[in-house]
């Protein structure tokens, strides 16, 4: 007993204390650090973005091309974009690990919708917000690999 509470169990005193019935580790909200929560929400938020611009071929002036196959694969994209976020909120380093697989499927994912012609390349503002986009979900999954330590 180390609280000095002893716990009842079927009437009958018990020896565990309430330090022993509920372990601090495992608890069931973890301390998770700022940059993790705000980088899970931005991508959480980018993915949705990107779902968005999968089912509507426009997003702030940036399009893809109005055909079935870009919606599908712009959506698809977006969804893995938005479960990584999703998954890193979890701490777990499993999770953190298929995130970043999430993340490079991502990568891949837009490279081949350029070179299929599915993200046109037809002007500089549409060629920008490629590679600024496609390198913001590179550097998502640099920054939880370099946050290894914080996943449990």
């Amino acid at each position: 007993m180390r609280l000095g509470v002893p716990i009842l169990s079927a009437g009958a005193e018990s020896e565990r204390s309430i330090a022993e019935e509920f372990p601090k580790e495992g608890s069931v909200n973890p301390k998770r650090p700022r940059g993790i929560v705000i980088a899970a929400l931005l991508m959480i938020a980018f993915g949705l973005a990107e779902v968005s611009t999968g089912l509507t071929h426009n997003f702030f002036g940036i399009s893809t091309a109005k055909v079935t196959a870009a919606a599908y694969a712009g959506t698809a994209i977006g969804a893995l974009y938005a479960v990584a976020g999703l998954l890193i909120l979890s701490m777990k380093r499993r999770a953190a690990a298929l995130a970043i697989a999430f993340l490079i499927a991502d990568i891949i994912g837009r490279v081949a919708m350029v070179a299929m012609g599915l993200y046109p390349v037809n002007s500089l503002k549409q060629l920008v917000a490629i590679i600024l986009g496609t390198s913001i979900v590179a550097v998502f999954a640099i920054y939880i690999r370099l946050k290894w330590s914080s996943f449990r």
